[in-house]
């Protein structure tokens, strides 16, 4: 009998850590690479590893994401793949609360998907960057007979705080987890056995501990019985460590790349990585794309320019101006003699109209003679003649006028408008 894999995606929280670059959307709508969204990796993991049976859960600031999805995955009337979106909403039977962890959402809306008990529920979250065949793992989980499986990443000590930790044996058994240890005495005895760290291809002597990649595969029996039988919110903090006693629970090694875009400041250094002549992440695999919104937008227009590590989206127009380890998001528009130096532009939804145009003063896009230097450009925004901005020497928190710092980083938020000659 043929098993079905069915695949979850969680649609982040709050996500007040990349503020302010989830002001207007959620983490899975932020725009990622010039042209992707976040939610694009893991829906393109699940398709290229050909599990079409997609369900992405939502509730905060849900507009950008839902027509982003709606806009780019569409299964013809001959396939059996549905991506169908469920956003947080008050029932008889979950009350009137929204999903207060991502155990919780799963568990109000596993009703809605229609499983035999032998069949695999995949679970994903939506702020990531990575490129997995998730066919192996699920095929891991199966040969093993766990009753769940949790995907590993080895990293090292310094990093242990932020994830949940692993001790697994040389046949991949979990023995004990902690999660998110704030120090090395929690995670006594958790390091990677040599039998395992001699598997990875990465043997990098730092990385001693095995992260849990909030990556998670249950046989669908067992996760109704643990959603049942336990009220936990959140599968690392409650539903995974009441698991390990009760049921078998193995581990998954992946040593690929791998980053969870958590905060500004690894959105700002994953994506300038990006620009390396080499990247640790490729977008430029044939035989595994991301996928994306297909916009049918011209060709990027660069006239006398000075480009260097730098990715060009479609539809952008850059005339006489220097670009260097940049980032340049669809439909831009850089102006004569302007600089910008590491620097994330998100680009714009439209293109400047003649009405659109007359209703600002400053045209979309960044002016003439700007200077830009290590900053984040939101969506829409339109920046002056004869303007400097950098977050040299402001503090973390400093705000003023739709520019904020957050973790090192200038962050222009969407739609704001900076006036000629402002230095910042």
């Amino acid at each position: 009998m043929k098993l079905n894999v069915y695949c979850i995606i969680m649609g982040g929280g709050r996500g007040d850590r990349l503020y302010p670059l989830t002001k207007t959307r959620c983490k899975p709508a932020v725009p990622l690479a010039g042209k992707y969204r976040l939610v694009d990796i893991p829906i393109s993991n699940c398709l290229n590893s050909s599990f079409n049976k997609i369900y992405i859960l939502t509730q905060f600031q849900t507009r950008s994401l839902h027509r982003h999805i709606e806009h780019t995955y569409r299964f013809d009337n001959f396939s059996d793949g549905i991506i169908d979106i469920f956003p947080a909403e008050q029932t008889s039977s979950a009350g009137e609360h929204w999903y207060v962890g991502n155990a919780d959402a799963v568990r109000k809306n596993l009703q809605y998907i229609s499983t035999r008990d032998e069949d695999i529920v995949l679970i994903l979250s939506g702020d990531q960057l990575y490129r997995m065949d998730l066919a192996e793992l699920v095929q891991h989980h199966i040969n093993v007979r766990a009753d769940a499986t949790i995907s590993a990443k080895p990293i090292p000590e310094y990093r242990i705080s932020t994830f949940g930790i692993m001790a697994m044996d040389k046949d991949f058994r979990i023995k004990k987890f902690a999660e998110k240890p704030q120090d090395k005495t929690q995670v006594s005895g958790f390091e990677v056995p040599l039998s395992l760290r001699n598997m990875l291809k990465n043997r990098d002597s730092m990385n001693t501990y095995l992260a849990s990649m909030g990556i998670y595969v249950f046989t669908a029996k067992v996760l109704k019985e643990v959603l049942t039988s336990d009220g936990g919110s959140d599968f690392g903090k409650d539903i995974i460590p009441n698991m390990l006693s009760k049921y078998k629970m193995y581990g998954y090694m992946f040593d690929g790349f791998w980053e969870d875009i958590g905060t500004v400041r690894s959105f700002f250094d994953t994506n300038l990585m990006l620009t390396d002549v080499v990247p640790e992440f490729d977008f430029f695999d044939a035989k595994n794309p991301i996928y994306t919104c297909a916009r049918y937008l011209p060709a990027c227009k660069v006239n006398s320019c000075c480009v260097e590590n730098t990715l060009l989206s479609d539809g952008c127009i850059i005339t006489e101006a220097s670009l260097n380890r940049c980032v340049i998001g669809l439909r831009s528009v850089i102006k004569k003699s302007a600089r910008l130096e590491n620097v994330l532009m998100f680009g714009a939804d439209y293109f400047d109209s003649v009405d659109s145009a007359q209703q600002s003063e400053i045209e979309l896009g960044v002016g003439e003679n700007t200077i830009i230097k290590k900053a984040i450009l939101d969506k829409n925004v339109r920046i002056g003649k004869n303007v400097r901005l950098s977050p040299d020497g402001k503090p973390d928190g400093y705000e003023r006028d739709g520019l904020y710092i957050k973790d090192g980083i200038l962050c222009v938020t969407n739609e704001t408008v900076i006036k000629d000659n402002t230095i910042f």
